[in-house]
């Protein structure tokens, strides 16, 4: 069965400037693979007239589905809306359902509603509306020349929201969607490279029914299993699928689909009953950051301390100072001694610790750019690893959160220290 195609096409000159970046365009080509229509081509134009009516010519006729993000606010500068009606003619309408909607977005706010959000009833006569419920700009659905075209905000909330409510639903009514299996295993601190070597004889085992993607990312490799379903076996072969890939990597993979791996370590928390602390250094309150992202961790994590200047890791956590006078802030003796500090000052069965070099500067030739050390405080003991991330300070410091998050969660599942990946202060 041929999968139908969809052109995603970002109109805004703030994604051509750099001045935010595109994510829209990989949700929607997501959400499009997941339900069984292909993405092969991604492009982003100005909001000017030229280039939306150049790029319309191009595609109409050519793809099936043409999807349409931005341009569609109440200023003078988006021109996507009065582009569409010239283009697709038929005049104006106000369509009443979008201005009771409007009235009602607006109360809610108390706000008034002025002639230019009033504007945005005002909708061209060949769409068919697609209510967005969470801003002020409708969707809005043309067809010409056997293609649909859909224009939606660029906001990514009211993108989402059209998608889910009015466009996927469409979509699949409009086209014999093909039955379109996933599956997506996420794997921490393995590198792509060594991480294909280890699963080598797996991936060679997959049946022809069954294409694997490699997804990296900081730190992280998410492996995808596609798989058509044509005959109803689809999910048999997946389950196997995974069955063997789990015999192979084991505690490797700390979750599937849109696990997060914040959200595992607490779940994991939780059931065990044990409470967790955090003293941070170079990740700057971002492991408590991810974990309090998580609804219901209030059972579980107990509070932080940032600790970035070496005063406070002496006051609040109880460093000797002569841990950094000798070892300096970024060592093993420190990050332990942070840990265990946390831990005993808030009660905690465990605390997580983090101290490195995140950069750009500060880096020696013994402990240089991209260098952390983690600690992990537990009843049965401290333990702490050494990490080398890389040159920039966000991933770094990202990397460092999710090694962090990955250590604690290898402990509660009773993964095997080893010697070449963990140090232990009995």
């Amino acid at each position: 069965m041929k999968r139908p195609e969809a052109f995603i096409v970002s109109i805004g000159d703030e994604i051509l400037i750099g001045q935010i970046v595109n994510t829209n365009a990989s949700w929607m080509a997501e959400a499009l693979n997941q339900i069984g229509i292909k993405v092969p081509e991604v492009r982003t134009i100005a909001d000017t007239q030229e280039a939306i009516r150049s790029t319309l010519d191009q595609l109409i006729g050519k793809y099936p589905i043409i999807l349409m993000t931005g341009g569609l606010g109440p200023t003078k500068d988006d021109v996507t809306k009065t582009t569409l009606e010239a283009y697709f003619g038929g005049g104006w309408r106000e369509d009443s359902e979008v201005l009771m909607q409007l009235e009602h977005f607006f109360k809610e706010r108390n706000r008034s509603l002025n002639d230019a959000n009033r504007g945005q009833a005002l909708l061209p006569k060949a769409c068919k509306t697609l209510l967005n419920k969470m801003g002020t700009a409708a969707g809005m659905w043309f067809e010409k020349d056997n293609s649909i075209v859909v224009s939606m905000p660029g906001v990514p909330y009211e993108m989402k929201h059209i998608m889910e409510t009015g466009v996927i639903p469409g979509l699949k009514k409009r086209f014999s969607l093909p039955p379109l299996l996933h599956r997506t295993f996420h794997t921490e601190g393995i590198p792509e490279s060594e991480l294909m070597g280890i699963i080598r004889s797996w991936e060679d085992a997959l049946p022809p029914e069954i294409s694997l993607a490699y997804l990296p990312s900081a730190g992280r490799v998410k492996l995808r299993l596609s798989c058509l379903n044509q005959n109803g076996t689809g999910q048999e072969l997946l389950k196997q699928a995974e069955h063997d890939l789990r015999e192979v990597l084991g505690g490797e993979i700390f979750g599937t689909d849109k696990e997060r791996l914040e959200e595992v370590v607490v779940r994991l928390m939780i059931e065990k009953e044990y409470t967790l602390a955090t003293a941070e250094s170079c990740t700057g309150g971002l492991l408590a950051q991810h974990l309090t992202s998580v609804p219901g961790v209030s059972a579980t994590f107990l509070g932080g301390i940032v600790s970035y200047d070496n005063s406070i890791k002496i006051r609040q956590l109880g460093v000797p100072p002569e841990y950094i006078q000798q070892f300096g802030a970024v060592s093993k003796e420190v990050v332990e001694s942070m840990a265990e500090g946390a831990r005993s000052i808030t009660g905690a069965d465990y605390a997580l610790s983090s101290s490195g070099v995140a950069g750009p500067g500060g880096g020696t030739v013994e402990k240089p750019v991209g260098m952390v050390w983690i600690g992990l405080a537990t009843p049965e003991g401290t333990y702490s690893k050494c990490f080398r991330f890389g040159s920039t300070r966000e991933g770094n410091v990202l990397r460092a959160t999710q090694s962090a998050l990955n250590m604690l969660r290898k402990h509660l599942i009773g993964m095997p220290w080893t010697e070449n990946f963990w140090e232990k202060t009995p």
